[in-house]
């Protein structure tokens, strides 16, 4: 594959580009850009992090789980090229020194690209903007001062006033169908084409679940289709009944549609990995990969999302729930796809609960979302579903069967207690144990019922 963008301003052609090569690697071991540091390889500790522009806007990314052929058309700008092509600090460089929050070093390059970034865009909650860089050695207060200090002084010019040049806003191909064993097609129909002759082909458009498979399982990934050139996979189309979002819609452009639809669902989406994460990771491969413990689809299933799948020209769609067979196998054939996923419009009644041992950035323990209809007292419908409590995203069924055609009481919330154990056996690991599950999923259930009473259940934050 043949690949251009551009790299801290200058003009950068790739040619035969190898679909499993990170950005890190590349930068350090053939570009001796080592101001991007490796620390935890898997997108978690934010010492890669870089700042990718393009006709989308500006995103920090981290650059250890981005592969090469995802930069095609793009630019991107390491720690060394955020100083001005005369050499003065970027203010939030500058401001870094001042307030000294910058520490052993390793992973300041990291924050400084995330604030960057942050600055550039006019956000100011840093401490989301900075969750998913981690810092090593003392605290994160000089760096917040740092980051605040920066807010009100303006960008460089040469970030600011950035156009993508024409020739690289298409990047290299598209011209013509996709062919050979790596792939970045511009259309859902290339894909479909293609990946119905290459059916055992791996499918990327994030890369945050599939970069693992690389930087910590070493796997080799013979045949790629890169998904994130598919302008048709990243719409969002809304009508008085449905909203329909493309397979290739992030996590944070999702974000403000369910602010605006189901808040409490934009509220925990706000906590999917890092800003890095949620700039990259895509509500499509957040399905497709079938995790039990994935935060999107129980919040979609208890909405009663249908997922639109296809293979080729031949289109189908199932109720979400049913595309989660048993623990890493999903209803999708070979050669097919997540196309898109939809949900009916309704009154908002959805509230997500997601614990986990950190706030920001960690994987739910239990994650429970509950959409329950009380009508004149009486519980008339009920579609509550988990994550964390099964192999596979579940519905509290047997739950919902106790709560229907009951009034919407204490008592009624108490008599729920033996139908949890006929719908979930959680395991024991890490996270939680079995116990620990069940009688969290139960209080999730007490917890709604207060919440929609107007009690106030709020967690709250503190940050420092």
């Amino acid at each position: 594959m043949d690949i251009t963008f551009l790299l801290n301003g200058e003009s950068v052609e790739l040619r035969d580009v190898s679909p499993t090569v990170t950005l890190l690697d590349w930068l350090r071991n053939d570009c001796g850009l080592t101001g991007t540091k490796e620390g935890c390889n898997e997108g978690d500790c934010g010492a890669c992090t870089v700042m990718v522009q393009d006709q989308d806007g500006n995103r920090a990314l981290n650059a250890c789980i981005l592969f090469l052929p995802q930069l095609n058309g793009k630019s991107i700008r390491t720690v060394e090229g955020l100083a001005s092509p005369t050499g003065d600090l970027h203010p939030v460089q500058q401001a870094m020194i001042d307030h000294h929050g910058s520490q052993c070093g390793f992973c300041t390059p990291g924050f400084v690209a995330s604030m960057a970034t942050a600055h550039l865009n006019g956000d100011t909650d840093h401490a989301t903007a900075l969750a998913g860089n981690l810092c090593r050695c003392t605290g994160y207060a000089p760096i917040l001062r740092a980051a605040k200090a920066a807010e009100s002084l303006p960008a460089p010019a040469h970030l600011s006033d950035f156009i993508l040049p024409e020739i690289l806003a298409g990047g290299v191909g598209g011209s013509q169908p996709p062919t050979g064993d790596t792939v970045q097609p511009e259309t859902a129909d290339e894909l479909a084409a293609w990946y119905a002759a290459h059916p055992q082909a791996t499918l990327i458009a994030g890369a945050t679940d599939v970069g693992l498979w690389v930087t910590k399982q070493l796997r080799d990934l013979p045949q790629v289709a890169f998904l994130n050139r598919c302008a048709d996979l990243q719409q969002i189309a809304e009508t008085d009944d449905t909203l329909t979002i493309g397979a290739g819609i992030t996590i944070a452009r999702l974000i403000p549609v369910m602010d605006r639809l189901h808040p409490s669902l934009g509220k925990m989406l706000r906590r999917y990995g890092s800003a890095q994460v949620r700039a990259a990771a895509t509500i499509g491969g957040n399905i497709a990969n079938g995790s039990p413990i994935g935060d999107g689809p129980p919040a979609l299933i208890a909405l009663g999302a249908t997922l639109h799948l296809r293979h080729g020209d031949t289109r189908r769609q199932i109720p979400l729930q049913d595309f989660f067979l048993e623990y890493g196998k999903q209803d999708r054939a070979p050669g097919e796809f997540v196309d898109s996923v939809s949900i009916p419009k309704q009154p908002d009644r959805l509230k997500c609960y997601k614990l986990s041992k950190r706030f920001d950035q960690d994987i739910s323990a239990v994650c429970g979302c509950f959409n329950i209809t009380v009508t004149d007292g009486t519980v008339t419908d009920a579609r509550i579903a988990f994550g964390g409590m099964a192999g596979i995203p579940k519905r509290a069924t047997h739950v919902e069967t106790a709560l229907i055609g009951q009034p919407w009481t204490e008592d009624t919330i108490a008599a729920t207690w033996d139908a949890w154990a006929q719908d979930f056996t959680p395991m024991s690991d890490m996270r939680a144990s079995t116990q620990y599950r069940q009688e969290t999923a139960r209080n999730m259930l007490s917890r709604y019922f207060l919440d929609d009473l107007g009690a106030d259940v709020s967690v709250q934050e503190v940050r420092a």
